[in-house]
């Protein structure tokens, strides 16, 4: 879901999972690729809401255990995502990459009523079902990992295992993660952010600049330069669906999942679970730690030198525990 605000890193307007966005609609640039079509390879757009969208998938490789990916935001897209096609793969797992309604690659309905946490759990079950899937590995990062833990909580039988990744079970614990984050920078930086704030001024170059320096490059992705996965993934934000569900700012979440929190469900999810963690994320450790000991079957990953995309500042590390987690599934 990170990381919030509008920024421009490298001429490229940045809000994967973040509020602060500018409500307009999102724009395609030249210098990504155009949207894909069904003649692409392993390409299948899958109708959704009794027909009347298309959401895109690709299949890579293949392999007896099937890997459905759910991406961040709401309402950004698989881009960040696509070194799991580097690993995944390669160690014999047939790769699902995926854009939700609204997102990239998929339809894009100027419909707010569609924006909400039911019914993005449901389209992932009709995916599911139109890739036949079945005994399939889950992996959810950010929101994606938000909505596995709805997925799971309803439809846990299709599953062979999930994975959280970089996902805390409560929204209430994010916030005031994050906003620790935030009390940790300095006061006059802090009253800056304040100040514009205030005036609802999230766009300001000011403000971005400060939220750039102290939260998305030492807690969103620790690269530099970033990765072209990940740029890709900001440029094409649908910032209303994001705005809509998580509010103007990171530090201030008032869109419609602000109550969101699931901890104490998290004892029904029996399935054999991965969470995974980077050491410097936007969500904390100690919250990550709480899940692992409430949910039944789960192995915690932390990424020691990762932040919230730990799948490329901490990529070693990730893809290591990920493997090893979907080779104990597969009894290897």
């Amino acid at each position: 879901m990170k990381p919030c605000s509008r920024l421009v890193v490298c001429g490229v307007v940045a809000a994967l999972g973040c509020g602060g966005a500018s409500t307009t609609e999102v724009e395609r640039s030249d210098a990504v690729s155009e949207t894909p079509t069904q003649v692409e390879e392993g390409v299948r757009m899958i109708p959704v809401e009794g027909g009347r969208f298309k959401v895109w998938t690709r299949k890579v490789g293949s392999g007896e255990t099937k890997v459905l990916l759910l991406h961040g935001g709401p309402g950004a897209s698989h881009d960040y995502l696509e070194n799991f096609a580097d690993h995944l793969p390669q160690a014999g797992y047939e790769l699902y990459l995926y854009d939700q309604l609204g997102s990239w690659r998929s339809d894009q309905p100027d419909d707010p009523s569609l924006w909400t946490i039911e019914r993005f759990r449901e389209e992932v079950e009709t995916v599911r079902q139109a890739l036949g899937l079945d005994n399939f590995v889950l992996v959810g990062q950010s929101w994606g990992g938000m909505l596995g833990i709805e997925y799971a909580l309803k439809y846990q039988d299709h599953l062979k295992g999930l994975v959280i990744s970089n996902m805390v079970a409560s929204i209430p614990r994010y916030a005031a993660y994050v906003n620790e984050l935030r009390r940790r920078m300095d006061p006059e930086k802090v009253a800056i952010l304040e100040r514009h704030e205030a005036a609802g001024d999230y766009d300001n170059p000011e403000y971005q600049e400060i939220m750039f320096g102290e939260l998305y490059a030492k807690h969103l992705c620790r690269l530099d330069p970033w990765p072209q996965g990940v740029l890709d993934t900001f440029e094409h934000l649908n910032h209303a669906i994001y705005n809509h569900m998580q509010g103007p700012s990171e530090f201030e979440i008032t869109g419609t999942f602000k109550d969101w929190d699931r901890m104490a469900d998290l004892p029904r999810i029996t399935v054999p679970t991965l969470l995974i963690v980077g050491r410097y994320d936007t969500m904390g450790v100690s919250d990550i730690e709480e899940m692992n000991e409430l949910l039944p079957d789960s192995t915690l990953l932390i990424c020691e030198n990762g932040s919230h995309i730990s799948n490329y500042d901490d990529e070693e590390a990730y893809f290591a525990g990920l493997l090893e987690f979907l080779a104990e599934l597969d009894g290897e």
